[in-house]
């Protein structure tokens, strides 16, 4: 990415790095089991009962739509709870159109490609926050202005650098589940060791492939806004631990588009390098549920997949990589995911 010294950094990042981190457990479970971008939310009591199919939650709206109200309608005040297309949202500058050799990948916008990012200096711990600040800066951009198409202000998330564990309005977080975004105190949190493991244990080098990472939780962060993650932890503690997995995997996917959205705006800056797009589309191939238990474990089951395959989670990054409008990051009614 072609970030410089003039570039923005958020101002809206706690460095608790080097402090220790106490010591209760973290609710819900989570561990160091191979799962990396996590939503940590209490299970409650119940998280195992329930009635109703997925089938029949996606036939009524899933969690979102089943009152016949788009969560978005508290961004747009009401009304018929659409959004608006690409063409009402704020002007930003246009792609170039592609020549014969556009990278289809990009969907068909004119996107470098092809980097070789072996041999290159590894950054220090504060060279990677500095970039984890204009990365974050840069997502403010993005929701700054599409919230502002809205007539609402984006309340901008805080992003906390820690090494080892930490605490969280959420419980304990540690660095052995990776990034992770808690609603309840809506901030995210990074450990920079993880950018190692991305590029050695997940074979996903590069800077953007990092962005990436930080630009999926910022996307559970506008979920959290717009009410989908409160309706997301209410519901699956009354349905099966499958249908919460379904629910959650269309969750990750959602966050995986509003992912996209920002690479494309973040392209239309003329802030990307060659392959970058590549890179990101790499990292999520490569935390794909699939591509994790097959690393991990040796082969895959799919009933316990909470994430998202890594085609799944590739094809919808492409989504809103190509489409660029919140109404193609709905999930929730996709009937193919």
């Amino acid at each position: 990415m072609r970030y410089d010294d003039q570039d923005r950094e958020s101002s809206n990042v706690e460095d608790r790095r080097g402090q220790g981190g106490g010591g209760f457990p973290f609710p819900g479970g989570f561990g160091g089991s191979g799962r990396r971008v996590q939503i940590p939310f209490p299970m409650g009591r119940g998280g195992g009962r329930g009635g109703f199919s997925i089938t029949t939650l996606i036939i009524i709206g899933v969690v979102l739509w089943f009152l016949g109200i788009n969560p978005f309608s508290i961004l747009t005040g009401g009304g018929s709870g659409g959004l608006p297309d690409a063409s009402q949202l704020p002007q930003m500058p246009k792609f170039d159109r592609p020549s014969t050799q556009a990278n289809k990948d990009s969907g068909g916008f004119r996107i470098p490609t092809s980097r070789d990012t072996a041999g290159r200096t590894p950054r220090s711990d504060d060279q990677l926050a500095s970039f984890t600040k204009k990365v974050l800066a840069d997502t403010e951009d993005v929701w700054n202005r599409v919230f502002k198409s809205f007539g609402k202000r984006y309340r901008e998330p805080q992003l906390v650098l820690f090494s080892g564990a930490t605490r969280t309005a959420c419980g304990m977080g540690q660095s052995a589940m990776g990034p992770f975004y808690c609603p309840l105190d809506q901030k995210i949190y990074v450990d920079l060791a993880f950018y190692e493991q991305l590029k050695r244990r997940f074979q996903a080098p590069g800077d953007f492939a990092q962005a990436y990472v930080i630009a999926h939780e910022v996307g559970h962060h506008v979920q959290n806004l717009v009410g989908i993650l409160p309706k997301f932890n209410e519901m699956r503690q009354r349905v099966s631990k499958q249908d919460a997995n379904e629910l959650s995997i269309r969750v990750e996917l959602q966050a995986d588009c509003f992912a996209g959205l920002w690479a494309r705006y973040t392209a239309q800056k003329g802030l990307l390098d060659e392959g970058d797009v590549e890179e990101a589309l790499n990292a999520a191939t490569q935390i794909g549920d699939d591509a994790i238990q097959r690393r991990t474990q040796g082969y895959v089951v799919p009933e316990s997949f909470n994430h998202g395959t890594s085609q799944q989670r590739v094809r919808w990054f492409r989504v809103g990589l190509t489409e660029g409008n919140i109404n193609a990051c709905d999930t929730f009614n996709a009937s193919n995911l």
